[in-house]
């Protein structure tokens, strides 16, 4: 079972002006306590080296600020632009992005603040704690630069794919069990011999499915003595009047917003518990490289790759996992989770109808699909063979030159490259 902890998580903006508060707030009482407790503490450095060295570190900060954002929003941009639309909100979202900002920003507003302190009431001194303290957060910031290089250079379209691919393994290992499990089913009949006891409608604005709280879900459902049906399962998109839940055979009427607290909406879809969307940013950034503007189709046989990693990993699980049942043994929960046909069909389709003209993909896809079949159990056989038959009919259709089909038919895990024998 999949159990969500409702978790209080601050908006990205926020953070940033938690470190500005937090500046404002060290410098308006950091000298003070050290002119009333530590009068005698004294840096030893006079009081015009430091207005220059302070002044010097808000002043290039606030430049170096500027500058790298700058740079950092037109390479999202440009991810949009060249990858997938959808990897902007989650590259967005990198917390290091907002954190660089709020050190790079507490670092300016504290520079100041210190300097305000100097040479307070012509005493000649420059408090100790305040300097070391101003050394400190541009050392910080340092760092913190350093950090925000090395995740722009997720950029790179093989660490993109590879993340993306990281995301999709660490869904599929938290959610599917062994092949071997039993599973999870319900016969139609459980739910036709109920009637349809409440419905849970979506109310407010379009929003994405982001997570289910099953336990949640399970507790509410055995509190209205029934069955509860999810409607809208996570990576779902709902919009006003969107069914969320049905629960069929209650004999107790649950308060609805009880049901919906259940529900994790935002604006866009995410990885947790949607082990489609790993594959859907992967399929994404193989045909925008497959479109003729870009005409890129060694990064479609790069996307292929994670693609054929996660369809080998998904192929030794459990999928059927969507009937949750109580210890008596009653089902008291179902969740619809994407089927072995519906993954393929996601993981093939668009790119082989995309990359139908591309010698190279058509090989990479019938290695795929060769290489799937021969460490794949057996029940998985019969979709796969299926997708062979579609690819092998694509080919015959994309090459009218016999000698091409032949070329574009060779199972080749490079695509062009090293051909099987």
């Amino acid at each position: 079972m999949v159990s969500r902890r409702r978790t209080i998580e601050l908006p990205n903006w926020s953070i940033p002006v938690l470190y500005a508060v937090l500046a404002v707030f060290v410098a308006l009482t950091l000298p003070r306590f050290e002119s009333r407790w530590l009068p005698s503490f004294d840096s030893g450095m006079s009081p015009v080296a430091a207005v220059v060295i302070y002044s010097s570190i808000a002043s290039g900060m606030m430049a170096l600020t500027g500058v790298v954002f700058s740079l950092v929003f037109v390479m999202v941009q440009f991810s949009a632009i060249a990858y997938s639309p959808r990897l902007v909100h989650w590259i967005v979202r990198d917390r290091v992005l907002w954190h660089s900002l709020g050190v790079f920003t507490a670092t300016f507003l504290y520079s100041l603040g210190a300097i305000a302190w100097l040479d307070r009431k012509h005493s000649g001194n420059t408090p100790f704690l305040s300097g070391c303290l101003v050394i400190i957060l541009m050392m910080a910031s340092v760092a913190m630069l350093v950090a925000l290089v090395d995740r722009i250079s997720l950029f790179q379209i093989r660490r993109m794919l590879s993340l993306t691919g990281d995301h999709g393994r660490r869904v599929i290992e938290g959610l599917y069990p062994s092949l071997e499990t039993p599973p999870a089913i319900a016969a139609p009949e459980e739910l036709k011999q109920y009637p349809q006891t409440q419905t849970v409608l979506h109310i407010g604005r379009p929003r994405a499915i982001q997570w289910l709280d099953e336990k949640t879900l399970l507790t509410l459902s055995s509190a209205a003595g029934g069955i509860v049906e999810v409607a809208a399962p996570a990576g779902d998109f709902v919009v006003e009047g969107t069914p969320l839940l049905r629960v069929y055979g209650g004999t107790k009427h649950i308060d609805e917003k009880r049901f919906r607290q259940a529900f994790g909406m935002g604006g866009d879809r995410t990885f947790e518990q949607d082990p489609k969307y790993a594959f859907r940013l992967l399929v994404d950034i193989a045909i925008k490289a497959l479109s003729p503007a870009i005409n890129d189709p060694t990064t479609a046989v790069q996307a292929l790759d994670q693609i054929e990693d996660l369809l080998r990993r998904l192929g030794r699980r459990q999928l059927e996992i969507g009937a949750t049942r109580d210890s008596s043994g009653k089902l008291r929960l179902i969740i619809s989770y994407p089927v072995w046909e519906d993954l393929l069909d996601l993981a093939f389709e668009e790119i082989r109808f995309y990359g139908a003209n591309s010698v190279q993909v058509m090989r990479r896809m019938k290695a795929l699909v060769s290489d799937l079949i021969s460490v794949l159990p057996q029940e998985r056989h019969k979709p796969l063979l299926q997708h062979q038959q579609r690819l092998s009919t694509s080919i015959g259709r994309s090459f009218a030159n016999a000698e091409d089909q032949q070329q574009a038919s060779i199972e080749d895990r490079h695509g062009l490259g090293r051909p099987r024998k």
